[in-house]
């Protein structure tokens, strides 16, 4: 199983986007670890509705306590063999964290890194 920890502060103009995108993954042995570091905007109660609708996510609040304290918090909560970490105004494909784990059921290695691609608010890309 994979653990993804999610910290979440202040992007509530983006975080059902990335809970969507978590919520429509291709791989039901995962848990999302949405961790609410104390948002002051909707974040918290955005992420209490995710976790009400998708089994595989749980949400850990917390006080305010930085980017580290966050995911510290995640991995503190998970269960998982694998941590994976997505950030809360960032999206994944449907098949990313089956993709990452398929890669590591072929090679004996301990990771997997993944490429990415920007997306600015003109559209364009690389």
């Amino acid at each position: 199983m994979i653990s993804v920890i999610v910290p979440v502060y202040k992007i509530e103009e983006y975080l059902r986007q990335c809970l969507e995108s978590l919520s429509a993954q291709t791989l039901d042995d995962m848990e999302i670890i949405i961790v609410d570091d104390g948002s002051p905007d909707g974040c918290p109660a955005i992420c209490d509705e995710y976790a009400a609708k998708d089994a595989r996510m749980k949400v850990v609040h917390k006080q305010n306590g930085g980017l580290l304290s966050a995911r510290k918090a995640g991995f503190a909560a998970s269960k998982g063999d694998y941590i994976g970490f997505v950030d809360g105004d960032d999206w994944v494909e449907p098949e990313a964290f089956s993709n990452l784990l398929d890669a590591l059921a072929h090679t004996s290695d301990d990771a997997v890194v993944s490429g990415f691609y920007w997306r600015f608010d003109n559209g364009s890309g690389e």
